[in-house]
């Protein structure tokens, strides 16, 4: 079987990944163009991986790029990702 004929793993909500993790950044779901732009001034444009720093009951945070991003908790229901 070809690899380019696997469909890839659904893209699931950033809050679902695990400190450590790296992941690659799939879209966003019911964002509108001031999320989507914001998001991008951070680096995370699709196919973009990031890791997982922190994501107890403190902020979210992540590294993308070598730089480190507090996420609010709205905005990280709405990041869809892809492990690895």
């Amino acid at each position: 079987m070809n690899d380019a004929n696997v469909n890839p793993l659904p893209p699931m909500p950033l809050t679902m990944a695990l400190v450590g993790q790296r992941v690659t950044f799939a879209g966003v779901r019911n964002a509108g163009r001031g999320l989507t732009h914001r998001l991008a001034e951070m680096g995370l444009t699709p196919g973009e991986n990031l890791e997982i720093l922190n994501r107890g009951s403190g902020p979210f945070i992540v590294s993308i790029k070598g730089s480190r991003f507090v996420l609010g908790r709205g905005m990280v229901h709405r990041i869809l990702v892809r492990p690895g």
